[in-house]
This record gives C-alpha cells, sequence and structure tokens, in this order.
C-alpha cells in the first residue's frame, strides 16, 4: 500500500472514528484497526481437517484415526514455527512447515502409496478451512466501523485462499510472512499499526488463545478474547479467562460486533 493511500486511508477511518467518538468507550476510542488469530479463531481447522483426512481416507481405503491425525498436524504447528524463530530454519513459509510436519505424520500413522499430487492437496487442507458458523457475519458487520484483517502465521496465499473458499470478507491480508517473524515475536503484532500509521492502541488484536492476546496486549495493543470451546474438540474445552483481563470478551463475532457497536 503506497504512503498516499496509506494515509488517505488512515484519514477516512480517523474521521469515521471521530464521528463515533460520543458514544464509544474509552477502551475502544482510537481503535480503527482489528486484527484476528485465524486457526481456532476465525475458522474451525480442527473439522475442517478431520472431513478432508476422512474424505481421501475413504478413497484410499485407510483405516485412520483422522482426529488423532488432526491434533498431531496441529500439536507440529509451534514446534515447527520455533525452528525458525531460533534461527535453526531459515525463514520458512507454513505452507512448508505444515509439509514437513505431514511427511512425518503419514510415516508415524503408516499411510503409504499417496502420490505427490494427492500429499500436496491433503497439505493444503489448511487452505480449505471452514468458518465458525458466526464468523462471516460477524465480520461482515465489525468491518463496517473497521478495518478487519487476519493477523496469522499462515502465509499470504493460504489466508486469501482460505478467505476464498469460506467468504471472509476481509479487507486485506496481513500475514506474518510479509515481516518474517513468527508470532509471537514483536514484528508482527507492529505492523498493522505501522502499515496504518497508528500507535499500537489504534489496532486491537482478536483471538481465542491468552497467549496471543497477552503478547499483544504487552505491545499496547487493545485485546479481545472470543470463546471458542469447540476447537479442540469437545473432550479439550479451553477455560475463558477471567472478567476483566482483556478489554473485551465475547461469546462470537455476533457477540463482539454488538460490543464495539458494529
Amino acid at each position: 500500500m503506497s504512503g498516499l493511500v496509506a494515509g488517505s486511508f488512515s484519514s477516512l477511518l480517523g474521521e469515521r472514528a471521530e464521528a463515533a467518538a460520543q458514544t464509544t468507550p474509552d477502551k475502544l476510542r482510537g481503535v480503527q484497526l482489528l486484527v484476528f488469530d485465524t486457526f481456532g479463531t476465525v475458522v474451525d481447522w480442527r473439522s475442517s481437517v478431520i472431513a478432508e483426512g476422512e474424505k481421501l481416507g475413504k478413497a484410499k481405503g485407510l483405516n485412520v484415526d483422522w482426529a488423532a491425525f488432526a491434533d498431531r498436524w496441529r500439536g507440529g504447528y509451534g514446534p515447527a514455527m520455533n525452528r525458525v524463530r531460533t534461527g535453526e530454519l531459515p525463514w520458512t513459509k507454513l505452507d512448508v512447515l505444515h509439509r514437513m510436519t505431514l511427511d512425518g505424520l503419514l510415516a508415524e500413522f503408516k499411510i503409504e502409496g499417496w502420490t505427490e499430487a494427492e500429499k500436496d492437496h491433503f497439505n493444503r487442507a489448511w487452505h480449505r478451512l471452514h468458518a465458525w458458523p458466526d464468523a462471516v457475519e460477524g465480520l461482515t458487520r465489525l468491518k463496517q466501523r473497521y478495518v478487519v484483517a487476519p493477523l496469522s502465521n499462515g502465509n499470504v496465499s493460504l489466508l486469501t485462499n482460505m478467505a476464498k473458499f469460506t467468504g471472509l470478507p476481509w479487507d486485506t491480508v496481513l500475514s506474518t510472512e510479509l515481516v518474517r517473524h513468527y508470532k509471537p515475536d514483536k514484528e508482527t503484532y507492529l505492523m498493522p499499526g505501522e502499515f496504518w500509521d497508528l500507535p499500537p492502541s489504534g489496532v486491537m488484536m482478536v483471538a481465542a488463545h491468552m497467549g496471543d492476546l497477552e503478547s499483544a496486549q504487552a505491545l499496547g495493543l487493545r485485546t479481545a478474547y472470543v470463546h471458542r470451546p469447540l476447537e479442540f474438540g469437545s473432550a479439550r474445552t479451553p477455560t475463558a479467562p477471567e472478567p476483566g483481563r482483556f478489554d473485551f470478551m465475547a461469546g462470537d463475532f455476533r457477540d463482539l460486533a454488538a460490543q464495539l457497536g458494529a
């Protein structure tokens, strides 16, 4: 985005914020940009990956515990990114990290006989994740008052394909790939404000994960927790934070939109 375009857009946002100031709570005053954790907060990664595995497994005649497979795949997410963050690996986008983890899981689960095209297609299941039922409606409401964008470890193509697949109405796509730093590196959380010429307090991080919000909060961003009790399945319901831990707490995106005046 050019400086002229970014400046004009920021000016437009400022005018909207000023017009709404009389009805805005103090903890929301000045917020113009909402950025969202994506896996688990916006999209239901677990059910989506399980369904993709079951479909391919049926076609290949496989008997696999796809729920366990999905959990193990997601479980490799953090360690793979940490290899990049610690310098063990050079910058490597998430699609490639997912494929590295997938190759190991195929051996672990004794899945054989897949073609390279089938492996690549399954790896891109992360591009085809379905949104939570409230996500599209909530985001559509929120974008009438704020700029809305993912702030995700997913690479740009992954996030773009996911948005087109499931109908997410982002205004733009913000990926850690743009700064080549995975969360929770500070460069990721400070990126949106730098792009939009906003102080950290002009940006709100929205997530279902307390660690994500705590990292953003420590750098001065506003925060909103959205509870996703089924992210890890019915047997692993996360505990919601205590009241007041973050600026806002919501049951879903519709609730968040109502609280934020959208």
